[in-house]
């Protein structure tokens, strides 16, 4: 089990597939909101975050049970992985409702708090009024994603994709604008779509599985109830995959809110930046999940001694997708912002943040692929305590510099080193030097 670049690749580019196409679903309700108004792009900007915030404690969730279903696949303990597969549903499914309940009750209170503009504020309002039912096919889809992930079956991945986006952009149309008879919904219409969009995709996820996968094979479906005992094992790893995601997505909430108060253009320029800046991530994120699911199936079999070889392929691989997307950006920097408004002031005042926002990713590569490897180790913990130490410094910039100096925006930007930089020594110390090669989980 030494995973060449074809072995890893077939694994990568479905996750990749997968992730470029959900990230359309974002680029297109900026796109679509940025021919609406700026107000709205950038309350969009606001309530994407705040929903990813919350959304986090699933995905932290569903990352500790696919370091737990990619090391049963090592092992060979397929029957397993079902039980896992099964109190991770229950519990998201729960987990969704307490965070539906919770949102409805406090989101007014909070963005009333954080934001300054009166109509951010009921713009961001409208778009969360109708995104927090999202939470009940989202969590419930990542426990699917996770499963194909970790028993290194992805292609599925691609076509679930496809069919999210597709429903997506056809109903952003028809929503935002009113076409086909509707009432125009402008930001209300995108959150909608949105949430809609996500309940396809897990339809399809349930579907796909109950007609393509051996169910007696992973003991997939096998109980309905909840086991206390196999949650508490799941909850050893998730409980701090969960805590260290929404901290991180956290942080990012509060360079947006900080942004926001330096006025309706930077935050519409931040939110641009954020679609941009997210075609670079998915691909980052593509190889990290890779990696985070490689390393756990490499310790399942035996195979520590693999484990750093495979990270070094793996960075490789992602830099030759990563450095000719930043050359293309560097060279065409208002064709690319010319997706997302149609403004010419917006786009020439945008370019000089872009370029800073360009450039991190020479850090993101290396930084985030070895962090999914402490992560594929099992030891949640100390990924958790580097995150910490990492956020803590990125806050500190952020105050200093976003809230503290006001400073122009590209200089607000270049927070974003302090964070990738901390991440990417602390992650190679501990890989280097840390004792992780017989951690059992």
């Amino acid at each position: 089990m030494r995973f060449s670049y074809k072995q890893i690749w077939v694994i990568a580019y479905p996750i990749l597939f997968s992730l470029l196409m959900e990230h359309m679903i974002g680029m297109t309700d900026t796109a679509f909101l940025g021919r609406v108004g700026e107000v709205e792009q950038g309350a969009s900007a606001i309530a994407a975050i705040y929903y990813l915030a919350i959304f986090m404690l699933g995905f932290g969730f569903s990352m500790g049970v696919q370091i737990l279903i990619g090391r049963r696949n090592g092992e060979g303990k397929y029957k397993d992985i079902g039980g896992i597969f099964m109190q991770g549903l229950l519990f998201q499914i729960g987990l969704a409702a307490i965070m539906f309940c919770i949102s409805q009750l406090l989101t007014p209170v909070i963005l009333h708090m954080v934001v300054e503009s009166d109509q951010v504020y009921k713009a961001a309002i409208q778009y969360m009024d109708w995104r927090v039912y999202g939470f009940f096919f989202s969590f419930a889809a990542l426990i699917f994603r996770v499963f194909f992930v970790g028993t290194a079956n992805t292609k599925t991945l691609t076509l679930n994709s496809i069919i999210m986006v597709g429903t997506n952009i056809v109903l952003n149309y028809i929503l935002i604008f009113g076409k086909l008879g509707l009432p125009a919904l402008g930001i209300a219409g995108a959150a909608i779509a949105s949430s809609i969009a996500e309940l396809v995709s897990l339809i399809f996820f349930i579907v796909y599985t109950c007609a393509r996968v051996n169910l007696e094979k992973y003991n997939l479906f096998g109980s309905f109830k909840f086991d206390p005992t196999l949650l508490k094992q799941v909850m050893n790893i998730s409980f701090w995959t969960m805590t260290q995601a929404f901290i991180s997505i956290s942080t990012w909430l509060l360079f947006f809110i900080a942004v926001e108060h330096l006025g309706v253009r930077p935050l519409a320029i931040t939110n641009i930046l954020r679609s941009v800046s997210s075609l670079f991530f998915i691909i980052v994120s593509a190889f990290a999940t890779t990696t985070g699911s490689l390393i756990s199936n490499l310790i399942g079999g035996g195979e520590q001694r693999q484990v750093l070889r495979v990270c070094g392929k793996v960075i490789k691989m992602c830099y030759m997708l990563i450095l000719p997307l930043i050359l293309i950006m560097l060279l065409f920097p208002s064709t690319m912002l010319r997706i997302y408004t149609d403004k010419p002031d917006l786009i020439a005042d945008a370019i000089p943040s872009f370029f800073v926002m360009v450039f991190v990713y020479l850090f993101s590569v290396p930084g985030n692929i070895l962090f999914n490897a402490v992560s594929g180790t099992g030891n949640a913990r100390s990924a958790l305590a580097m995150e910490l130490i990492a956020l803590t410094a990125y806050v500190f910039s952020v105050v200093y510099i976003v809230i503290y100096l006001k400073a122009p925006l590209p200089f607000c930007w270049a927070t974003e080193y302090v964070y990738l930089i901390m991440m990417l020594m602390l992650s190679y110390v501990y890989m280097k030097k840390a004792k992780w090669q017989n951690k059992k989980i």
